[in-house]
């Protein structure tokens, strides 16, 4: 494996959402720091309440495609991580979005795109990877290596747009930071 090392804010600030993936294989030991990653993520009260579905066969792919109502390009995807979350936790989509955040970004480190989707038809994800019935899907992440060249050039509007400085509807000035 060719280590790509990228400091944390280089690997926020490059970052893209991949729904086309290249044939070429993830490793294995990319995936272990994948997962590592899931299990490192901090939760609320340190509950630690999500388990894991990890699917890598393209078979297992596709049914995860057809389960999805919003992510059937996970079927391309090299592999996918189910987040499943313990619904009786009222800040359990925030962690679930925390794990699947630090996947995308230990992924990002070595290259390796990502897309996230949140849409689920439960019942067939149950009857498709005998999930049992106390557990709910919150969030899927597919994996791959990009098909195209990734620039890391984002649409996102300035801080002068989203920041407020002291006060609500304030206007922000990154000079007034002190």
């Amino acid at each position: 494996m060719r280590l790509r090392i990228l400091d944390a804010y280089e690997c926020i600030a490059t970052k893209l959402d991949i729904r086309e993936f290249d044939s070429k294989k993830v490793p294995a030991d990319v995936k272990l720091k994948v997962l590592e990653a899931a299990r490192l993520t901090g939760s609320g009260m340190n509950t630690q309440h999500w388990h894991y579905l990890t699917v890598q066969d393209p078979d297992g792919l596709k049914k995860l495609a057809e389960a999805a109502t919003t992510g059937p390009w996970v079927a391309g995807a090299n592999f996918a991580v189910v987040v499943f979350t313990d619904t009786q936790y009222g800040f359990h989509l925030i962690d679930a979005g925390r794990v699947a955040q630090d996947m995308q970004i230990a992924a990002w480190n070595f290259g390796v795109g990502s897309g996230l989707y949140t849409g689920f038809d439960q019942k067939l994800l149950r009857k498709n990877f005998s999930i049992p019935e106390n557990v709910s899907a919150s969030i899927a992440v597919g994996f791959g290596y990009p098909t195209k060249k990734i620039t890391g050039k984002k649409k996102r509007k300035p801080l002068s747009e989203l920041v407020y400085l002291g006060k609500y509807g304030n206007p922000f000035d990154k000079n007034k930071l002190t």
